[in-house]
């Protein structure tokens, strides 16, 4: 394949993903600044005048002297758009199980002017502001999950996977790198092989990362020392052979990675709210008996309970 022709379909890759992350996130995005009752914010950074803060839901009866596993969410919206509120239901179930879950704001280019790197910069600040503060959140430094939705599935995978993108000022001492990943639709590849040859929506929009396409691509960075995984996802999502060929490059590293599929399911299928919420409870139930694989909680899922079957 000549380079131009390479750009072109690596064009196609990120204009398809980021049309159907936005598409996507009109219902996990809701409100901004989301108000989330009983939560506690914390600003984890602050970057010109935007304040980035995480919205934590604690365990009943949590202790800072505790040393709870945690989790940190990262909301889809193509880079541009979307809320922490996106991931609330998640946070407050993964509570009731006994983590500290955690839903984090990020810059974006709606509100920022940003590019995509600059989101990863930010998911890398959270991890590593949630493991320096684990002594007063009550949370255990080395049992720090992050996940996410779309575009915030693919920062929280950078984070986990690729190297270097840390800011500036920050203590590289504390790792940035979270200690599992629950990835819901993500992206993860921008193989232009990949890409659907006919679809050209829109080209150019390699400039949206702000770096070369391949640096943020996580399958392109696959190495042994990588986090534990389980991918969420559609049969029928466009960025399906993406996750496949991600999946397939972690697992011959040697790395745990789990491909749950759900079949006919398109992008943004797991979102709270949409479809009566059966698509919700089947993958966070999914991500509750992964999470317990790891031990980091105890017992079956009690998603049913919790939000109950129409």
């Amino acid at each position: 394949m000549t380079p131009a022709a390479w750009s072109t379909r690596l064009a196609i890759v990120l204009s398809t993903a980021l049309f159907l992350c936005m598409a996507s996130a009109a219902l996990g995005q809701r409100g901004y600044p989301p108000k989330l009752e009983g939560a506690r914010e914390r600003v984890y950074k602050t970057v010109g005048d935007a304040q980035l803060k995480l919205w934590i839901f604690p365990p009943k009866d949590h202790q800072a002297t505790d040393a709870r596993p945690a989790i940190v969410f990262f909301f889809g919206g193509g880079w541009t758009n979307g809320s922490p509120q996106q991931f609330e239901q998640h946070c407050r179930y993964l509570a009731s199980r006994g983590m500290v879950a955690i839903t984090a704001d990020y810059r974006v280019a709606s509100r920022q002017q940003v590019k995509a790197v600059d989101c990863v910069r930010d998911a890398k600040s959270a991890v590593r502001w949630i493991r320096s503060h684990a002594g007063e959140l009550g949370v255990d430094p080395t049992r720090i999950a992050a996940g996410g939705g779309s575009a915030g599935g693919h920062i929280a995978a950078c984070a986990g996977t690729i190297e270097g993108f840390d800011p500036a000022g920050e203590d590289a001492q504390v790792s940035s790198r979270p200690d599992a990943l629950v990835l819901f639709n993500p992206v993860v590849s921008f193989d232009p092989g990949l890409a659907e040859s006919k679809d050209g929506r829109v080209t150019g929009l390699a400039n949206r990362m702000g770096v070369e396409p391949t640096a943020l691509s996580p399958a392109n960075h696959v190495d042994a020392g990588d986090p534990p995984t389980l991918i969420l996802i559609g049969t029928k999502d466009f960025l399906i052979e993406g996750n496949r060929q991600f999946a397939q490059r972690m697992q011959a590293a040697g790395v745990r990675c789990e491909l749950d599929l759900y079949e006919s399911r398109t992008h943004g299928f797991f979102n709270y709210g949409r479809d009566g919420d059966k698509d919700f409870r089947a993958t966070l139930a999914s991500a509750d008996r992964f999470l317990a694989s790891l031990g980091w909680i105890e017992g079956e899922p009690t998603v049913e309970k919790v939000f109950g079957a129409e």
